[in-house]
């Protein structure tokens, strides 16, 4: 059976009425840092060890839109990625600037919109891994 609860609660104090939350604006501004480094981080992982200026020059301003996203505190670059199938990697990439375009579009936000819009065309056009054939029979 239900009881009331008799004691007050550890998140109402005098100097803070009520448990502190984050305006919309905050929320959304924490979701676009989110998935712009997350897009970073594949970004990263995508130079592998060989130098690529265009995706060099992303990565600088997507770690320089994350700064200004989290007021100053630039984001965690990852080492440069090994060689490999880099098709999944696009995949992924181009998965998180669409999330990171939504986002924008919802903040409006254009300069990160205009990145993430940038970044999916980029990744969109990445070529695509050879596919394996299957016999017809």
């Amino acid at each position: 059976m239900y009881e009331p609860i008799r004691t007050k609660s550890v998140h109402s104090t005098p100097a803070a009425p009520d448990f502190p939350h984050r305006t919309r604006d905050e929320e959304l501004d924490l979701q676009l840092a989110g998935h712009l480094a997350a897009l970073l981080a594949v970004t990263d992982e995508l130079r592998g060890p060989s130098a690529d200026a265009e995706l060099d020059a992303a990565a600088e301003r997507l770690s320089a839109e994350v700064a200004r996203l989290r007021g100053g505190h630039a984001p965690v670059r990852a080492p440069a990625g090994a060689a490999g199938d880099r098709a999944p990697l696009h995949r992924r990439a181009h998965m998180l600037a669409g999330r990171a375009l939504v986002v924008a579009a919802s903040r409006a936000d254009t300069a990160a919109a205009i990145l993430a819009a940038e970044r999916m065309d980029a990744h969109a056009a990445a070529p695509a891994a050879p596919r394996e054939l299957s016999a017809a029979r």
